[in-house]
């Protein structure tokens, strides 16, 4: 059986979250003047049927695009789930507790059962039964982002749709509020409003703010030239530009669009467009073209490129960690993000690494969380669970009777 080791006694911890639980409702009590926009955004998180635990109770969503078979793996117990087949699926994302199984024809909702509520100086983990959550429309292109409150739905030709999380949370997917206008990237939830872009003909994209009925209420100058990639982390929300990238910030209900510039000529092939990092962090990654990785370190306004072997996919969970590349040789390669060297290398874990990018030749990816990365393996349906602090060592390894070829992780 495989067991996940905590890393505090569990007296101890169950205390914390009392204490925590208590220190929550007491300062609830007390505020007696008007909520702050980052305050009022992070509810307790508890609905009803869950468990609070005083660990993350992380899981693992693995489809299986080529037969639709799909399974849920709880990384505390290793215990595998089965759930419902879901065909033609071409990409699956996450917001942290909700999977979305996208294909052609609309998106797959699949409650995980598992969560986390950050209240910056403490956390809260739930867990709950797993459900399906229905269908939301919008196929190949749709952008989902979501936060406590809203799940924001954004097609490929721009228009979007705002979803009660509440709704999600019952299973019961209604018609979503239509926000009025057309985007130039997916609307992104943020401290209570919605954050996304706006183009005029060819001019650079701007951001706007809206409120979550789409009402204008910002325009915080901003010029954002090819926009692609976006995160949200504690500092803001990051928007993938041309030169770099636009960090969008807002502090006592104003808000700022601060450029992050490379600081060189990127060409498009080595732009950073498509983001990873441990949920909380503020440390991101991505692809700089096929043999080197960015590193963007948003709280010192920075960029790193970190040259590697052959790139198939990079993460890191930052705060002094290494940053984790799985690399063309099937082997995972840690590098200090500081210097750049490479500080170790494991043996070769993946023997075929598909070449293309979606649904059945999907690329391996690696979630990073608090203690561990996970490492997806579709040929040799397995996952690894990887201690990255500890030279990359292999701490345990989950063999599935699917092919995983889409992965992510939740209860983060």
């Amino acid at each position: 059986m495989f067991v996940r080791r905590n890393v505090t006694l569990l007296v101890p911890a169950l205390l914390s979250v009392a204490l925590l639980t208590a220190g929550c409702a007491g300062q609830d009590d007390a505020k007696s003047g008007p909520k702050s926009s980052s305050s009022s955004a992070a509810p307790h998180g508890y609905v009803e049927g869950a468990t609070e635990a005083a660990e993350q109770q992380s899981r693992l969503l693995l489809s299986d695009p080529g037969t639709g078979d799909t399974r849920v793996l709880e990384l505390i117990t290793g215990k595998l789930h089965d759930t419902a087949r879901k065909a033609g699926v071409t990409a699956l994302t996450t917001d942290g507790r909700f999977g979305y199984f996208q294909g052609a024809d609309g998106t797959h909702v699949l409650d995980s059962g598992a969560w986390m509520v950050d209240h910056g100086d403490h956390v809260h983990y739930y867990s709950a039964e797993i459900k399906e959550g229905g269908e939301l429309p919008g196929g190949t292109g749709t952008s989902i982002r979501s936060d406590a409150g809203v799940t924001v739905v954004t097609a490929a030709h721009g228009k979007a749709g705002v979803h009660s999380r509440a709704d999600l949370e019952k299973g019961a997917l209604g018609a979503p509020d239509q926000l009025p206008g057309t985007y130039a990237g997916p609307v992104v939830p943020y401290a209570e409003h919605l954050i996304t872009l706006t183009r005029d003909g060819d001019a650079p994209a701007k951001v706007v703010v809206l409120d979550r009925s789409g009402k204008h209420v910002a325009t915080p100058e901003s010029a954002c030239e090819d926009p692609k990639g976006d995160a949200v982390t504690r500092r803001g929300v990051v928007l993938g530009c041309a030169d770099g990238a636009l960090l969008v910030h807002e502090d006592d209900g104003t808000f700022t669009a601060e450029k992050i510039p490379f600081g060189e000529d990127v060409p498009k092939t080595a732009r950073a467009t498509e983001f990873r990092h441990r949920p909380g962090s503020t440390t991101l990654t991505a692809p700089a073209g096929t043999d080197a990785v960015w590193v963007l370190d948003v709280t010192e306004r920075a960029w790193k490129r970190v040259e590697t072997g052959a790139v198939v996919a990079a993460n890191t969970a930052g705060e002094g960690s290494p940053l984790v590349v799985l690399e063309t040789d099937g082997a995972l390669h840690g590098y200090d993000i500081s210097t750049g060297k490479e500080t170790t290398v494991t043996e070769r874990l993946l023997k075929d690494i598909p070449e293309g990018a979606t649904g059945e030749a999907a690329a391996p990816v690696i979630e990073v969380d608090r203690s561990r990365a996970y490492l997806n393996d579709p040929a040799g349906k397995r996952v690894y669970e990887i201690d990255y602090n500890d030279n990359l060592r292999v701490a345990r390894t989950f063999h599935l009777d699917i092919r995983p070829s889409l992965m992510v992780e939740t209860g983060r």
